[in-house]
């Protein structure tokens, strides 16, 4: 495995509130007691993902940035098995007391979940 298809540039991120929005209209979801993910297909032949990791639902800005490298670091790793879309992570109270590896076990059940949910979808 090449570093390359496990890289995170700019293209696989969602930028622009735009692109936000466009995942907030109508999306797909998948909630657990960790974290809701929102998705939708997307034009492009690559998936994206945008954080969104609420200081309401997570107080400490160490515990909030640990959730997002997890997250980022699950979409990295799972990307190449992913379709084209769009996700937004939202993270749970819950997930603020959990430790990384179980973080990383829910995320894996959501992307398959979605992929399976989008791809009904069209």
């Amino acid at each position: 495995m090449s570093a390359e298809k496990h890289s995170f540039p700019v293209q696989l991120r969602l930028r622009t509130p735009a692109d936000y929005k466009k995942v907030f209209a109508n999306p797909a979801r998948s909630t657990d007691k960790f974290f809701t993910l929102l998705a939708i297909r997307n034009d492009l032949d690559h998936p994206r993902l945008g954080l969104a990791i609420a200081k309401k639902n997570i107080k400490k800005a160490v515990t909030r940035n640990l959730i997002k490298r997890t997250a980022r670091e699950s979409f990295r790793l799972r990307q190449q098995k992913l379709i084209n879309i769009d996700i937004v992570v939202l993270a749970r109270r819950d997930a603020a007391d959990a430790p990384p590896a179980v973080l990383r076990k829910s995320l894996e059940r959501h992307w398959l979940k979605l992929v399976n949910r989008c791809d009904s979808y069209s």
